[in-house]
């Protein structure tokens, strides 16, 4: 993983106040994915930024760890959260500390871009019980609006013109690449709606790795972008609370 992208106290912060907590409505879709009636045990979240997914986790879990390869991103989880409720440590996704109890279940998302599959899933077959559930999931932003057709325009001409995605393994695990030891049981796609106002959609914005590797860089300053996003982006909210779509996938791999 590139840890320039968000090892950073800006991005840090941005990912716990700036952010949707969509991964409430996954846990919802994992419980009837899964047909979740009664709590896991013990928990793992990889690659948990600012805890939002762990939060999510939380959920459906009784004890909860959260680990992320930033120590910026687990100051603001250690800050932000109960010590009797969850864990935090400073890991990377590969090489999460052997658990007393093995792990249940283990989610990971918007992780697996950024790291090494087999060193992933070779650690995770250390510390996972038998028969337990790997979920991995992520959600991105579209290039739709609902009815705003000028958002869609926006996306591809000036924000993925000026804001182009930095280098990530974008790669879809198959069956026929598992190791033996897991399973993929089941694969979904399916599209997360979310209201933002105007100032909410660009401090969200603001979090983006396009974004942040431009400021990392100095090649644009966080004034300079927000002003362009909000110059250009005014005339598309046009005083409104608009409603993004998020493309949304999740895995769900069984540890055999």
């Amino acid at each position: 993983m590139n840890n320039k992208l968000f090892d950073d106290k800006r991005i840090a912060h941005g990912y716990a106040s700036d952010r949707p907590w969509l991964h409430k409505y996954v846990i919802e879709r994992i419980k009837s994915d899964l047909n979740i009636t009664k709590s896991f045990h013990n928990g793992l979240d990889v690659g948990c930024g600012a805890g939002l997914s762990t939060k999510a986790l939380r959920l459906i879990c009784d004890n909860v760890t959260g680990t992320d390869i930033s120590s910026e991103m687990i100051q603001v989880c250690l800050d932000t959260y109960a010590a009797s409720e969850f864990t935090f440590y400073t890991a990377k996704a590969e090489e999460s500390l052997l658990p007393e109890t093995p792990y249940d279940i283990v989610t990971a998302a918007g992780v697996i871009n950024w790291v090494d599959k087999d060193k992933f899933l070779k650690n995770l077959n250390l510390i996972m019980a038998e028969k337990a559930m790997l979920i991995i999931y992520d959600f991105w932003i579209s290039d739709k609006m609902l009815g705003n057709s000028a958002y869609t325009e926006w996306f591809h001409n000036l924000y993925l013109t000026n804001f182009p995605k930095p280098p990530r393994n974008e790669d879809i695990w198959h069956p026929s690449d598992m190791p033996e030891e897991f399973t993929i049981k089941k694969q979904v796609t399916y599209q997360i709606p979310y209201k933002f106002a105007l100032d909410s959609f660009i401090r969200f914005m603001m979090t983006q790795s396009n974004v942040n590797l431009q400021i990392q860089n100095h090649q644009k300053t966080e004034s300079e972008i927000y002003n362009l996003m909000e110059q250009t982006l005014s005339p598309i909210f046009h005083g409104c609370n608009q409603t993004l779509i998020f493309n949304a996938y999740s895995w769900y791999i069984e540890r055999n």
